[in-house]
């Protein structure tokens, strides 16, 4: 079997997302499969097919199977380290490592308030403190990074990184909740809505139509 990432729909998969513009923004090759969510037993045990956990994304390596955002992005940069997913010097790559991690396990009240809907019609909502809390620490996060290796280039730390790949649904959620960001915050958002897997991944997420309930409170 070639090199297969699957995925759930491009709309509302912000897991997905990650891994995806991972490989996609430096060039590994994968082939894609995108299996519907919620849709019914028929796309669920298609899913089980690939892996056990049930869950989306999953990347298929021959005999390597890896289910989880973060930890395909670590195998990747693994794997192919000229893709230089991770930064060379020790210090930002722990760096780059350490706000991946936190934005792979926290930022739970923008998460649910502010779901991923790139087809949702652009506008604010009413928000909680505790999300309010959330977008101010992304913002802290971003501009820290930006302040510290903007010199050499225009992402997270400077080259494109799997820090970036693991924010890159943020972007979508600033965009299409009308959050309202600093300069430095709004520079690097720009940035990454001109990257072209961002740009690619977004026009297929338009593309789509089918629409889950579910994800379509607000």
């Amino acid at each position: 079997m070639a090199r297969t990432l699957v995925i759930g729909n491009k709309n509302y998969s912000s897991w997905s997302m990650r891994p995806w513009i991972a490989l996609r923004a430096t060039g590994i090759s994968f082939d894609e499969v995108l299996i519907p969510l919620y849709t019914g037993d028929a796309d669920k045990r298609r899913i089980l097919a690939f892996t056990d956990s049930g869950k989306v994304p999953a990347l298929v390596d021959g005999d390597v199977t890896i289910w989880d955002s973060l930890a395909i992005i670590e195998y990747a940069a693994e794997r192919f380290p000229k893709a230089q997913l991770w930064p060379d010097d020790v210090a930002a790559r722990a760096h780059a490592r350490s706000v991946s991690a936190e934005m792979h396990s926290g930022f739970a009240a923008l998460r649910s308030e502010c779901g991923m809907n790139i087809h949702r019609p652009v506008g604010a909502k009413p928000l909680s403190e505790a999300a309010k809390g959330d977008i101010a620490r992304i913002q802290q996060i971003w501009n820290d990074c930006r302040q510290r290796y903007g010199r050499s280039g225009p992402y997270l730390f400077g080259s494109f990184s799997g820090a970036d790949a693991m924010f890159a649904p943020v972007i979508h959620r600033f965009r299409t909740y009308a959050i309202e960001l600093d300069p430095i915050a709004q520079g690097y958002v720009a940035v990454m809505q001109a990257l072209p897997a961002f740009r690619e991944w977004t026009e297929a997420a338009l593309a789509e139509t089918l629409v889950i309930p579910r994800f379509e409170t607000e």
